[in-house]
């Protein structure tokens, strides 16, 4: 029987914000190196973009890159970025 290798823990190398409530006909789509941010409402888009950028800001504070966190604690600094 054949010993199967480990997988490879998960790592995360980018973020992608999906926004689905668009109803103008705008076609809004922010990116950065390591980051896109496609459709939603302005407001939507705006709350994403904002939640995006404290997240990377919280990660240099932290002093790691994004590929260096786990999901987990990915999940959980990008719920303390989103505006309330």
């Amino acid at each position: 029987m054949k010993k199967r290798k480990p997988r490879p823990k998960p790592r995360v190398r980018g973020i992608l914000g999906l926004g689905l409530d668009n109803d103008d006909g705008h076609k809004r789509i922010t990116t950065g190196e390591k980051f896109a941010i496609v459709g939603g409402s302005e407001e939507t888009h705006e709350r994403m973009t904002e939640t995006v950028v404290k997240t990377f800001e919280e990660l240099r504070q932290r002093g790691k890159e994004l590929e260096q966190v786990e999901p987990k604690e990915l999940a959980e600094i990008v719920h303390k970025s989103a505006p309330r």
